[in-house]
């Protein structure tokens, strides 16, 4: 791993690295079909903190990537489990056995119970579209919060970064929070950790890293893409709410309108319920996401990408990635610190 120094950066991500663990406070994005032993272990051993993308994975399956994982690297690494996911309570359950030290719960309001659970072993990491969601989040036991803007690729909010940001980050000024969404650049990472932020989250530069199992076709599709390419799904029906989908433009944005229409109609003549409605919106993603990433069908797959995909301009290592984000960071730090704190 290399070891730049960043006296300035380190300063103000103090708190992040010491929840983490790690040499830098940079979060890995949990992507599915991407975020997987090969790249997770990668950005750990390179000082970031990799997150195991869980998706609609098994217990069985999750429990023999953790494993694999652990095998590659001796670093620390987290786990991102999907609330609405059936047996929930039975991944957390592989994660403790696994001795797992972080999870992230995503993809809607995190139980109770499951909170509960999992504080017996670990630290638990939430996601926090707005301020009064963010501090219920810390009174229900998250340890950690993850703000998102609506930049992000994948499932995403309404709001952006740049809005989260400053609605939350003075608001809760004691709290750990990881910043995420369209961040591309070592001056981004700099500006969010000025305005309060304990660290970052990354997705979209990682995704066509060297060791990203993606497809060549999937990464090509990122080198060349811009920010403008990458677009929110759109919501058809009302009565079925779907969290908008974050991906670049083809032929698979407009399957999924499809899909919706399809669903939606099975929702209103009461052939399926709602919950069922909305796990089947989930499954078809999940295989759609799986077509780009692992077959290569970018044009009828889902690219998932974040609006920094237009950052993204060659096939790079995950170390390169990160030194070079650290080293933007520091130099903008360096720059704005007085003469005598530089």
């Amino acid at each position: 791993m290399t070891d730049t120094a960043s006296p300035n950066l380190d300063r103000l991500t103090a708190r992040g690295r010491a929840f983490l663990g790690t040499r830098h406070a940079i979060m890995a994005g949990a992507m599915s079909w991407v975020s997987e032993r090969n790249l997770v272990s990668a950005i750990s051993n390179a000082g970031g903190f990799g997150v195991i993308a869980c998706g609609a994975m098994s217990p069985e399956l999750l429990q023999g990537e953790i494993a694999a994982t652990k095998a590659m690297t001796q670093k620390p690494f987290g786990v991102n489990l999907i609330t609405m996911h059936p047996q929930l309570m039975d991944l957390i359950g592989v994660c403790r056995a696994q001795g797992v030290t972080h999870v992230v719960l995503a993809g809607g309001v995190p139980p109770g119970p499951a909170i509960a659970a999992i504080k017996e072993f670990a630290k638990v990491v939430a996601f926090a579209p707005n301020f009064a969601f963010a501090r219920k989040l810390l009174r229900s036991g998250a340890d950690a919060l993850v703000i998102e803007g609506s930049e992000a690729g994948g499932h995403i909010g309404p709001v952006s970064l740049a809005v989260l940001a400053q609605e939350i980050l003075p608001a809760l000024p004691d709290a750990t929070i990881f910043a995420a969404g369209g961040l591309g650049r070592g001056s981004g990472i700099a500006a969010m950790l000025e305005m309060g932020a304990s660290g970052v989250q990354l997705g979209t530069r990682f995704a066509a890293s060297a060791e990203s199992i993606a497809h060549p076709n999937f990464k090509k599709m990122f080198i060349r893409a811009a920010a403008r390419d990458a677009v929110a799904s759109v919501q058809f029906d009302p009565r079925l709410p779907v969290i908008p989908v974050r991906a670049l433009k083809n032929a698979g944005t407009e399957a999924f309108m499809e899909k919706q229409r399809e669903v939606a109609g099975r929702l209103e003549r009461g052939e399926v319920e709602l919950a069922v409605a909305q796990l089947d919106i989930e499954h078809y993603w999940a295989g759609a996401l799986r077509r780009a990433v692992i077959d290569g069908d970018v044009e009828n797959g889902s690219v998932m990408a974040g609006q920094s995909v237009g950052m993204v301009s060659s096939e790079e290592s995950v170390q390169t990635i990160i030194d070079e984000l650290v080293t933007e960071a520091e130099a903008v730090l360096t720059s704005r610190a007085p003469a005598s704190a530089a």
